[in-house]
Order: C-alpha cells, then structure tokens, then sequence
C-alpha cells in the first residue's frame, strides 16, 4: 500500500505491505501441511488451535483487483471541503483541522482549526497536509 504518512519534516509518501511477513500459498494442506511448514524460510502457518483455515478464491481475487498489475495499492491524499486533516511539518505540525475550501489554482487549501482557544481559518500548503485516517 502506497500513502502519505504525517512527519515532524512533513509529509511523506511511505510503501508498506498489507500483509507483513506473510505469504499467501495454494495447497492441499491435508497431505502438504508438514512439508509446507518445515520449508525453509517458513516459520509457522496461521492456525487456530487445531483449525487451519483456508482463503476463498473470491477473497484473493479482491486483493488483486485492488493492488492491481503493479502490485501496489494506491490510498490517495486528496482533501475535500469536510475532511478531517493533519497538518504536516512547520509551526502548526500535528494540528487537526477541518478543510472548509480547496484552492487548486494556488495549491493550498483553507482550513479550520483550533488554535489558541478559538477555531481560526488558516490556509496551508496542500503538501503540508495529510488526511486523516490514512495509514498509521
């Protein structure tokens, strides 16, 4: 998965795996199951007590429809009028604040924010900022 991570230095476009250490394998795990887990490089495959559960087809194929051909997900950071947004680097870095209007033309965005008691509007790079809920 491909997205924009909020930093102290702004932000960054970070890849990370959707499945970490993991690997998806087609088996028939009733006569396969040993073999496969005393592979080298394996150290354990998913299980529940004694339950070795199994993937749908239809579950694998929605995971490659979304990472499609390039294998990469792509979550964009693009703001609306509403979105719930970081601020990214600079003096107000980790702020939250409410985006009340996009400005494509000068690339910045105006937003609403608390700052100092009271909710203020203040327009910011559109680089400077990160949607919430993107990422970690």
């Amino acid at each position: 998965m491909r997205f924009t991570r909020n930093t102290r230095l702004g932000p960054v476009t970070v890849t990370e795996s959707m499945f970490p250490n993991y690997l998806f394998a087609r088996f028939d795990w009733e006569f396969l199951l040993n073999r496969v887990h005393y592979s080298p490089g394996v150290s354990g495959i998913v299980h529940f007590g004694t339950k070795w559960p199994t993937i749908p087809d239809d579950a694998i194929d929605e995971i490659r429809k979304a990472i499609g051909l390039e294998g990469i997900h792509v979550i964009p950071n693009e703001v609306a009028p509403g979105d719930e947004i970081l601020v990214s680097g600079g003096i107000f870095h980790g702020l939250s604040a409410i985006v009340s209007k996009v400005m494509p033309g000068k690339d910045r965005v105006m937003v609403l924010m608390d700052f100092l008691g009271s909710q203020t509007s203040v327009e910011v790079k559109s680089r400077s900022i990160v949607r919430r809920g993107i990422g970690r």
